[in-house]
């Protein structure tokens, strides 16, 4: 495994943070690509467990999003987990497309090649994942009929990706 500058790798158990309040409050950037081409998006969907016996993280991406592509194509995607002084930049890669703007140009943020991805220098905790499954929600299997109302009223259902946690970077 690939030691990435200014960061230790950890086991996936090894993680003390609290996953909720990153993913809800502070956010994070989902990558995939190469180091000449990848796109990020900010997300704070998503989660982590065990399934299959492995340590696994699920992601969902909107199929409008230029990153849907980016993950689309490569086996691997990676999360990225910033501070509270890179909100902005967060912010921009929310509200942003890849399409139209470099991100990483545009908000200073430092890409970094993983041992099969990219993600940020800046980051405090990089999540690298191999994927293991996709699917697209379906409306009809959704229980509670009101979260179709409530977050798809394009019917733009987004795609879940099941990626097995490969390794685990923290900074310091």
């Amino acid at each position: 495994m690939k030691k990435i500058e200014e960061f230790n790798t950890i086991s996936p158990f090894e993680l003390t943070e609290n996953l909720f309040n990153s993913l809800d409050n502070d956010w994070m950037l989902i990558t995939a690509g190469e180091e000449k081409k990848f796109n990020t998006m900010t997300a704070s969907w998503g989660g982590f467990g065990i399934l299959w016996n492995k340590p696994v993280a699920f992601i969902f991406i909107r199929p409008q999003r230029y990153t849907f592509e980016f993950t689309e194509h490569n086996n691997h995607f990676t999360l990225s987990f910033f501070d509270e002084q890179h909100r902005d930049a967060l912010n921009f890669c929310g509200a942003k497309s890849g399409r139209d703007f470099d991100k990483a140009k545009e908000t200073g943020l430092t890409p970094i090649k993983t041992n099969n991805g990219i993600a940020f220098k800046e980051s405090r905790l990089i999540v690298e994942c191999e994927k293991l499954y996709a699917d697209f929600l379906k409306a009809e299997n959704f229980i509670d009929k009101g979260i179709i109302q409530k977050n798809y009223p394009k019917s733009d259902f987004h795609r879940m990706y099941i990626g097995e946690i490969k390794s685990v970077c923290r900074k310091g």
